[in-house]
């Protein structure tokens, strides 16, 4: 399992420094040097704030890949997928105890 880290900067900033790259690249050489300049700016990485960029596209359709609304009920379907499993596999071996033990009980 991927260890949860906080996140130090509010929806708010990260939402403002993707709108400022998209609002001041074309005033820079390219999308790159926006997100250098923006990230010092703001104090992320500039790693961070790429990875915001390219989110924000995916989430607006302008980009191929899974929105993160829909990655969040995956993520939340396949975890209850596996909890119904674990119940299912503990209610199976709960029932075949039962059931030797009752075999057990009549053949006394």
């Amino acid at each position: 399992m991927m260890s949860k880290t906080t996140n130090k900067f509010s929806s708010e900033v990260r939402e403002r420094a993707v709108r400022l790259v998209f609002d001041n690249e074309c005033q820079h050489g390219s999308r790159w040097q926006a997100i250098v300049s923006i990230a010092a700016k703001i104090g992320c990485s500039v790693h961070t704030l790429n990875e915001w960029v390219k989110k924000a596209e995916v989430d607006s359709g302008k980009c191929a890949g899974i929105p993160t609304e829909m990655a969040e009920k995956l993520k939340a379907l396949e975890r209850e997928n596996r909890e119904l499993r674990q119940a299912n596999e503990i209610l199976r071996k709960v029932s075949a105890y039962f059931a030797m033990a009752e075999l057990d009980r009549r053949s006394k």
